[in-house]
């Protein structure tokens, strides 16, 4: 466990698990919201946090032992090496708060934005030292899932975005470089894709959502677990490896692709779907699918641990 102050700007449920976890590390954290008791639901969310990351190892005794709230962004990211920005999806929001940072933060702190799917570029626009600027965006639930994208903008410096991996991999995170900036930079796209013929499905009457849900889980959601979809299509072509499978499922496979849709968005596919969902969550609720979820989570994270000769 090291010793780090590091500071989160936003405390909303992004906000509270990046939090959460950078105290499980036993960092200190400068934190700030400016929403009306925010301060009382950070401090809950992070003790509702505590016993699953505890499950992961090494955390200090005392859950809020390092947390340091302050009533402005100053106070917070004062002595912050690393900030994390975690306010809302709006850029003129993410670029007056960004600026904010900017501008109190030490000079050597790397500002870091969780946005889903804005621009490093737009947002580092207002920043008098923008080459500290950049996106890490995590994966829900961000304390729990190791995923962070971090995405450089066109004025991020090479030295920003190597500090950034170093503190996501020192948090225990498995971060990504985005080496290019995309529209929901890598993860959203790949889920979009998926949503995507996923919605045409039902669109069409060939699947519920219970069934597209039953067939990921059932089926490739769980090699994907363990190793992602190059490796399992290389781990499918036997001896000749990926090499192999292309040669004789790659042209099946783009007659696929050239029949995949984009469903029309209409009020009558959301009805659609809102109500096969409720059908498909039955009496359980949102909360007791978000535990059994984040139990299976641990539990795949505890066995890949203690797992050799995986690639990723």
């Amino acid at each position: 466990m090291s010793s780090r102050t590091v500071a989160v700007v936003g405390t909303g449920t992004i906000g509270a698990a990046w939090a959460a976890l950078f105290l499980s590390r036993g960092w200190t954290v400068g934190a700030h919201d400016p929403a009306p008791g925010a301060r009382e639901r950070l401090e809950e969310s992070v003790l509702a946090a505590w016993p699953a990351l505890a499950r992961l190892g090494g955390v200090p005794d005392v859950p809020l032992a390092g947390l340091r709230w302050s009533d402005d962004v100053a106070g917070a990211v004062r002595d912050a090496s690393f900030v994390q920005e975690s306010g809302p999806e709006r850029l003129d929001l993410k670029q007056a708060v960004i600026a904010e940072i900017d501008s109190a933060a030490p000079a050597s702190a790397v500002i870091a934005s969780s946005t889903s799917g804005l621009r490093p570029s737009a947002i580092q626009q207002t920043c008098v030292h923008p080459e500290r600027v950049l996106v890490g965006h995590p994966f829900h639930p961000a304390h729990l899932i190791p995923l962070v994208e971090v995405v450089g903008g066109e004025q991020t410096s090479q030295e920003s975005v190597d500090a950034a991996m170093a503190v996501y991999a020192e948090a225990g995170k498995r971060p990504v470089h985005v080496k290019q900036e995309l529209d929901g930079h890598l993860v959203n796209r790949l889920q979009a894709a998926l949503w995507r013929e996923a919605y045409d499905l039902v669109a069409r009457g060939a699947a519920t959502v219970a069934d597209v849900d039953a067939a990921i889980t059932n089926g490739p959601g769980l090699r994907w677990a363990v190793v992602g979809p190059f490796a399992g299509h290389h781990l499918s072509g036997g001896a000749g490896g990926i090499a192999h499978n292309l040669e004789h499922l790659g042209p099946p496979m783009v007659a696929w692709w050239d029949d995949l849709a984009t469903p029309e968005w209409t009020p009558e596919l959301v009805d659609r779907v809102t109500e096969q969902m409720a059908d498909e969550m039955g009496t359980t609720t949102s909360e007791q699918l978000s535990a059994a979820r984040d139990e299976l989570v641990l539990g795949i994270l505890a066995a890949k641990r203690t797992t050799d000769g995986l690639t990723t």
